[in-house]
């Protein structure tokens, strides 16, 4: 198999985490040759039988509505799917349709206009926080604002409302909840931890918050983090699903238009440029990817112990490497009668024994001819 532009990210480990769309996801990522692992990080309960959106649903038929805020389309099209469900749906799209709606994004905007109602306004950015200035800036004093939250009470944007005057009503259709395989998000953590991925995709702000918690809880918060900050690079579908990242220091990958497949075409573009090592070595282009190389044109992927020597020998490309430190790098227990069996294994691996180099009495060196500034 070659790395072209066919396969970008053949020799790459990316995890998903998605839980929605999350087979179409893996399907992209593994046309450009990707290996894909992981799990949802989250799951969404939707609560059509909830008493507390119901209660919601009546207060907001009780008046008239004088701003609805739609923050998520599958948010409010379960809203009026449960309205429907308890015989309110009719009374509930009059109050909708006299209503002023802002609707935070696309998705949310195609929702709206699907049930025959016209939306005021959206932001291209689908940030909260421009929806916020925008309806601040309206009369809100004595006004009746329903917003139709989106996994988690929104208490800064609610609060934010309700000091300006206006009679906020919270319709919770949604809670986003930990996955239920635990011991399947446990290992993906570990991964990122042990940086045994090359990138982590995700497509939703509270996936990325859940991973950050379920981290801390197990003890490796702090090394979750420094992981995402140096050597597993985080891919996320837009701005509004990378802000928790943002905050705390770590570079993201933010495609222009937070689509999936925009998403995939960042991850098929940035990984190759970010994560990949490029040498010379014996007269011949390498490239060092996440479980493989690309030597002369040809992938090669590698198992675990001949990769640990390559990158041990390709962090000071022609600096001799001793057999004790290679023995370091090794998985598992071995010594140095095993760092030679690996050598072997990645000269065979290779198809070239030049390009791992003896050095008799000290260890072993990569033959680069030239090394990239």
């Amino acid at each position: 198999m070659t790395a072209d532009t066919d396969a970008p990210l053949a020799g790459f480990t990316i995890a998903v985490t998605a839980d929605r769309r999350r087979e179409e996801l893996t399907r992209l990522l593994e046309r450009r040759g990707a290996r894909v692992v992981g799990t949802p990080a989250i799951r969404i309960v939707v609560l059509h039988d909830d008493d507390e959106l119901l209660a919601a649903t009546r207060a907001c038929i009780s008046a008239p509505l004088d701003v609805v805020v739609a923050t998520t389309g599958i948010g409010f099209r379960g809203w009026l799917e449960a309205a429907h469900g308890w015989g309110l749906a009719e009374d509930l799209h009059a109050r909708l349709d006299a209503a002023r709606i802002v609707a935070r994004g696309p998705k949310a905007r195609g929702a709206v206009r699907a049930a025959d109602l016209v939306d005021e306004w959206s932001p291209n950015s689908e940030s909260s926080a421009e929806v916020l200035e925008y309806v601040l800036a309206m009369p809100l004093s004595g006004r009746r604002v329903a917003v139709q939250l989106h996994g988690e009470p929104q208490a800064a944007f609610c609060g934010a409302l309700r000091a300006a005057g206006a009679e906020v009503i919270d319709v919770p259709v949604y809670r986003w909840v930990l996955a239920d395989d635990v011991a399947a998000l446990r290992r993906l953590i570990t991964m990122v931890v042990d940086h045994q991925l090359d990138a982590i995709t995700f497509t939703s702000a509270p996936a990325v918050v859940s991973m950050l918690r379920y981290a801390a809880s197990l003890g490796v918060g702090e090394a979750f983090v420094e992981a995402l900050r140096h050597d597993v690079l985080p891919v996320c579908v837009g701005p509004v699903c990378s802000a928790p990242l943002d905050e705390l220091g770590i570079t993201c990958v933010v495609p222009e238009r937070a689509r999936l497949g925009a998403l995939v075409r960042a991850t098929a573009d940035e990984v190759p440029a970010r994560c990949a090592r490029r040498l010379d070595l014996a007269g011949r282009p390498l490239e060092l990817r996440g479980h493989a190389v690309c030597f002369d044109g040809q992938l090669v992927p590698l198992p675990p112990g001949p990769m640990a020597v390559m990158r041990a020998l390709a962090a000071e490309p022609g600096r001799v490497v001793s057999r004790r430190d290679l023995v370091a790098v090794l998985p598992g227990d071995g010594d140095e009668h095993a760092v030679e069996m690996t050598v072997a294994r990645l000269r065979s691996a290779l198809g070239h024994s030049a390009a791992v180099e003896t050095v008799v009495k000290r260890g072993y060196r990569l033959a680069v001819a030239s090394i990239p500034a």
